[in-house]
């Protein structure tokens, strides 16, 4: 497994408050990495070690890679001029950086699609093209990886689109590692390769798209008075992915649409259906359940 990313139980301490503590995370080269947590979870406290913008209380963090590479930082607000145009913003960054090119800047402003600005102030801009200057700015260098905490955090639907359309091309077409963090997990779920859950300064659990599966998703859950029949049943009628759930319930996958055709043959096996229904589990139903969570309303 190729890491661009990986911290070693690392800390951060304001006075006597863990904002963070003895967090392992795995960062693999070229995804999208979405860092889930409620209001001070301790997001924003790994995302600043990482990015050098503060320095860990102990343990230690490492960039893997043949040579030594930035890391390109939205935290926060963009810090951008609002009287100045996209290209006035990015050629201050590049001047500071070494790389004031106007093809250098040109290439940057068609990155994040704001090519078509003109000298329109950037204090005019809406949310998200803000937001996607203030990628725009992170990809200053080149950096082999970006660090975003909340970049869609107020946006409207457009402009959640066309921040998602950014991040998806930089990961395609230019490669590069995003680390993304947001309270809108339907749309992290669209962007993330993998996921790490962080809760009261603890990683609580690190998981891939395809583990992802296995906790959230469509499948058919049984509720009877005796599962190993169920599961016998079951997988004599050609469903192999078959297992009893935490709650001691029968979880069928790839069968949403035989929920009759299962229910009539347990039946006709004499095993009592107590419960039968197609159950949804999201990215944030499953957050919620690691966290102790409860949905609001």
């Amino acid at each position: 497994m190729n890491y661009i990313l990986t911290t070693q139980n690392l800390t951060k301490t304001y006075g006597k408050k863990d904002a963070a503590k003895d967090i392992n995370i795995h960062v693999r080269e070229g995804e999208i990495y979405g860092l889930i947590g409620r209001n001070g979870a301790g997001k924003t406290t790994v995302m600043r070690v990482i990015s050098g913008l503060s320095k860990a209380t102990s343990g230690s963090y490492q960039l893997h890679g043949e040579n030594k590479f930035g890391v390109g930082v939205l935290i926060e607000s963009p810090g951008i001029y609002p009287n100045m145009s996209a290209e006035e913003n990015l050629r201050l960054k590049c001047i500071a950086m070494g790389c004031n090119k106007q093809s250098y800047i040109d290439k940057l402003l068609l990155t994040v699609g704001l090519e078509n600005t003109g000298k329109k102030n950037a204090g005019s801009f809406s949310l998200g093209m803000r937001q996607r200057l203030g990628i725009a700015l992170a990809l200053v260098g080149d950096p082999k990886m970006i660090v975003l905490d909340e970049p869609i955090n107020g946006l409207d639907p457009q402009g959640i689109v066309e921040v998602r359309h950014t991040l998806e091309q930089l990961k395609k077409e230019k490669g590069i590692t995003i680390m993304i963090s947001s309270h809108i997990l339907d749309e992290l779920n669209k962007l993330a390769d993998s996921y790490g859950i962080i809760h009261e300064g603890r990683l609580v659990d690190e998981f891939t798209t395809e583990e992802l599966s296995d906790r959230c998703g469509q499948y058919v859950t049984v509720k009877t008075d005796d599962n190993e029949r169920v599961i016998s049943v079951v997988k004599k009628l050609g469903y192999s992915d078959v297992k009893i759930d935490g709650e001691g319930f029968v979880r069928i996958e790839n069968a949403i649409h035989d929920t009759a055709q299962i229910n009539k043959e347990l039946v006709n096996s004499n095993i009592a259906v107590n419960e039968i229904f197609i159950k949804n589990v999201s990215l944030e139903d499953y957050y919620l359940s690691v966290t102790g969570g409860e949905h609001n309303g």
